[in-house]
């Protein structure tokens, strides 16, 4: 039998440890080939470490909670032949079969599953996704059925019933102390740099939403007939602040020392939000996208980013971010600077208000902007200009065909 070791998979050069936030798997577990074994955490995204074959879980050299780097060992898996595995398949299926014979449902009712290791209990997919986010140990779940068919509201309900789960707690107080993530120590870390390091002001305008609304109201069907996916406001945004970035490049740009670099590529960040905080994946020239590779991307990012699928990659770099706090109902804010980058637009929500058009008082759906800026850099000229350019976009967006 071969001893074959499990890493921590390649980091970028951004990201210089990471964390081992869950092992799946005890020692003398069985393990297959791709099965994903122990959840390792950046100050960007989990990465899942699957295992690299059959065999038995045989050593852990980091326990959870220890900081590893980039290829380093944190594992043995003692690999299995074709004939143990054959072995540990029949012995699994003999434990299935004595499990599915138990049908007294109420006298096992209050069975626990920390000491009752053959029960076969199943998650619904998205119990699984809120069991690996919040990190909780599924052997501390208590069933109160045998069918032991769990969905996410009876993980949070069992949670809430056992709720110092991972958590020490202080009955003086009434208060119960978590370990922070190391996405939430880097966002904290990042938000006192940006503090520090910056001369940030916000500005702020309002755009009237009717054009853009009737756009999406008209198309919006044919467009998702023929592209897959429905358009939202995002795109419009986008397009917006590159054709912004084209006319005012200092907000297209960063500083480094004494020097200020121009970027020629159009990289823009997108923050999207998730339950372990706010992460900013980057439409890669999104200049020369389409309004509907944007909205799939966008889309694709979702997703990955609900279940922990995106990348590093997708994460490193950007020149300008744009984030919607309308979507949570915010009706003004003013949004902190992602550095390096020196300038952030933010959106909300859209609310219906009287406005004063040519002498008449209408009802419109009007959206605050803000757009925080490095005043190192840009200057209140650039900045009011550039927010006046995107709303001018979408209260017109045939400007875009025309270029003016």
């Amino acid at each position: 039998m071969n001893k074959i070791n499990i890493l921590v998979p390649d980091l970028p050069d951004s990201v210089s440890d990471a964390v081992i936030a869950k092992w799946h798997k005890k020692i003398g577990e069985t393990v297959y080939s791709n099965e994903n074994i122990v959840d390792i955490e950046t100050d960007k995204i989990m990465l899942e470490v699957s295992s690299p074959c059959d065999g038995i879980l045989s050593v852990i050299l980091e326990k959870t909670g220890s900081i590893v780097k980039s290829t380093q060992i944190i594992g043995n898996i003692t690999k299995i032949s074709n004939i143990e595995k054959k072995k540990t398949e029949s012995t699994t299926k003999e434990k299935k079969i004595s499990i599915n014979k138990i049908d007294t449902p109420e006298r096992n009712k209050h069975i626990n599953f920390a000491s009752n290791k053959n029960i076969n209990h199943y998650f619904t997919p998205s119990a699984r996704r809120f069991i690996k986010i919040n990190n909780i140990d599924q052997s501390s779940i208590i069933p109160n059925q045998l069918n032991y068919i769990f969905r996410k509201q009876d993980i949070e309900k069992n949670v809430h019933e056992n709720s110092n789960l991972n958590n020490t707690f202080n009955n003086s107080n009434n208060t119960y102390r978590v370990k922070m993530t190391r996405l939430r120590q880097k966002i904290a870390e990042r938000l006192l740099q940006t503090k520090n390091n910056t001369a940030m002001l916000t500005t702020f305008n309002e755009v009237n939403m009717q054009s853009i609304i009737s756009l999406r109201k008209k198309y919006n069907e044919s467009f998702e007939q023929k592209y897959g996916v429905r358009i939202g406001f995002m795109s419009f945004f986008v397009k917006s602040v590159i054709a912004a970035l084209k006319i005012f490049p200092e907000i297209n740009a960063t500083i480094d020392n004494t020097d200020i670099v121009f970027y020629k590529n159009f990289d823009i960040s997108i923050a999207v939000s998730t339950p372990r905080g706010l992460i900013t994946p980057v439409l890669r020239n999104a200049d020369q996208m389409s309004m509907a590779d944007i909205e799939k991307k966008i889309k694709e990012f979702s997703i990955k980013s609900l279940n922990n699928k995106i990348k590093i990659e997708e994460l490193i770099g950007g020149n300008f971010t744009i984030t919607n706090g309308g979507v949570f109902g915010s009706l003004m804010s003013t949004p902190i600077i992602n550095p390096p980058q020196t300038a952030i637009l933010g959106m909300h929500a859209i609310k219906e208000r009287p406005m004063a058009i040519n002498g008449k008082i209408k009802i419109l759906p009007m959206m605050y902007l803000a757009l925080s800026y490095d005043h190192r850099l840009i200057d209140g000229k650039e900045s009011v200009s550039f927010l006046n350019k995107i709303k001018n976009i979408l209260e017109d967006f045939n400007r875009i065909l025309i270029d003016v």
